[in-house]
This record gives C-alpha cells, structure tokens and sequence, in this order.
C-alpha cells in the first residue's frame, strides 16, 4: 500500500498536468482549491471557465484523457452541451468547467473561501 506522501505526491503530479493543459487549451482564470478540510467527499476541486459551447467541449475532452492516461477513474462526467456548468468527477479530483455567468452565479470560490488555493508550479 502506498504511504500519505506518496499518494500526495502523484495528485499533486496529476493536477499539474492538468493545470498545464488548461493554461495550453486557455482556460479563463483557473483555479485549485484543496477541500481536505471541508467536509466534501473529495481531495481537490479544479474550478475555470471556458470562452464557449466548443471552448467547454474542449476542455473537457482534454481533461477526461488526461485522467485517462493517469488510470484515474472516472465516476461521473457530463456528457452532453451547451451546458453553464461542466462536471468532472474523479473521486479525488473534481472539476468544474463553467460559463462565467454560471461560475459569477454559482461562485463556489466564494462557497469555500477557507479552503486553500493549491499553487502549480508553472513549467
């Protein structure tokens, strides 16, 4: 079995992969918020916006072959367009693709203020 840092270790390696994918494909303003001191059932949240219906597509196309190619399981993604707010559920990692008026409306930055932002080292 593997140990904590470990573990920590290859999310921390997996969300810069993302983090690096998303600045690529111009993801608006994306953040990560570390929720292991919350109460929500997940390790990270990686909140941005998409310019488009195509820009969203994009995005997550890109994002679902990432945790892909890391073996990460996908739970839940939605499949479907033309949606304001895009979901991604990896278990450890989730990810919101929003509009900016879904992620303006929704504002879960705001939501989960005391969580941490997570800092990616730019490469």
């Amino acid at each position: 079995m593997e140990n904590y840092a470990e573990v920590r270790k290859t999310k921390m390696d997996i969300l810069e992969k993302i983090w690096l994918k998303l600045i690529e494909k111009e993801a608006i303003d994306p953040i990560i918020l570390d929720m292991t001191s919350t109460n929500v059932p997940t390790d990270y949240f990686v909140i941005l916006t998409a310019n488009s219906t195509p820009h969203m597509k994009s995005l997550r196309e890109t994002i679902l072959e990432l945790l892909e190619e890391f073996g990460k399981q996908i739970i839940y993604y939605d499949k479907g367009d033309n949606y304001d707010w895009l979901l991604i559920d990896a278990a450890d990692i989730v990810i919101h693709i929003f509009t900016k008026e879904a992620r303006d409306f929704y504002d879960l930055e705001g939501l989960w203020i005391d969580a941490k932002r997570v800092k990616v080292k730019k490469q």
